[in-house]
């Protein structure tokens, strides 16, 4: 496998051809435009579209052996016998690309054939710049400066990432009632890298639509940074091979885990 060095640079050359992609897009009316219905069974816009495009360019380009898996193509094979998976989020926060508001970011996962093996995280908000990423066993870095969770405990001053008010409305009631802060700001990558920078105390996705090319770079840049990820069930977070699968989602500090849990998921985890 490349060192840290090699993937970091090469996921700034993937980032650099996405923002050059889709910058005359970013905030227009054509970008939220619907073009097929993508790999993950969700619809696919022309930003989403642009910036895989961009991506499988550049990684043809360089010629550097990956199986590729992708929420708009599924999986692509580049070069000949690849030993590396690479799962990617060409546009997490397509709403707030083409909608202009600024916090949409590219996802980058390299693992090895097993996806739960997680061995590089890399995650940049398209529209600052501002980059996140991790390798198993070194740490995680915002902007090239090690980071870590925040030393909360007391669940009654946490700011969480509720997503659920539309599907789950008493599980995401439950938890925002008992936490000071809620913010949802749709991008699920750039927000579990807040929880690992401490800039937010968890994350809870409890609509069980969370997938694979959603949390692969975060929960490593999480779990690097001294955090927890699990599912909802407070079971290991596994990846499954297969980008229309979907889980619940509980990131945090650690300190209150199965606080979150409990009031996440209600009745499941009563009495524990």
């Amino acid at each position: 496998m490349q060192c840290t060095g090699d993937l970091l640079e090469l996921s700034e050359r993937i980032a650099d051809a996405v923002h050059n992609a889709i910058d005359g897009l970013v905030g227009t009316s054509d970008a939220g435009r619907v073009l097929y219905t993508g790999a993950d069974g969700t619809p696919t816009k022309l930003i989403d579209d642009v910036s895989e495009k961009a991506i499988f360019e550049l990684l043809v380009k360089e010629d550097t052996p990956f199986r590729v898996i992708s929420e708009e193509a599924g999986e692509k094979i580049i070069g000949t016998s690849p030993d590396h998976t690479m799962v990617i989020d060409p546009i997490d926060g397509t709403y707030n690309a083409s909608q202009g508001i600024p916090f949409y970011s590219l996802s980058i996962a390299v693992t090895t054939k097993d996806l739960n093996d997680i061995r590089f995280g890399y995650v940049q908000n398209l529209a600052t710049g501002d980059t996140f990423h991790a390798e198993v066993g070194k740490g995680s870095y915002y902007n090239g400066k090690r980071i870590s969770t925040s030393d909360n405990q007391d669940i009654s001053r946490f700011c969480v990432s509720i997503y659920g008010y539309r599907n789950n409305i008493s599980d995401a009631s439950r938890l925002s009632e008992n936490v000071r802060r809620v913010r949802s700001l749709g991008s699920v990558a750039l927000e579990l890298c807040y929880v690992a920078a401490g800039m937010t105390d968890a994350f809870a996705d409890v609509r069980g639509t969370m997938r694979m090319t959603d949390i692969a770079a975060g929960k490593l840049i999480v779990e690097e940074a001294g955090g927890i990820v699990t599912n909802g069930y407070g079971e290991s977070l596994k990846l499954e091979d297969n980008v229309m699968s979907r889980d619940s989602v509980i990131a945090s500090n650690g300190l209150a885990h199965e606080m979150i849990l409990k009031l996440s998921t209600g009745v499941v985890h009563e009495g524990q």
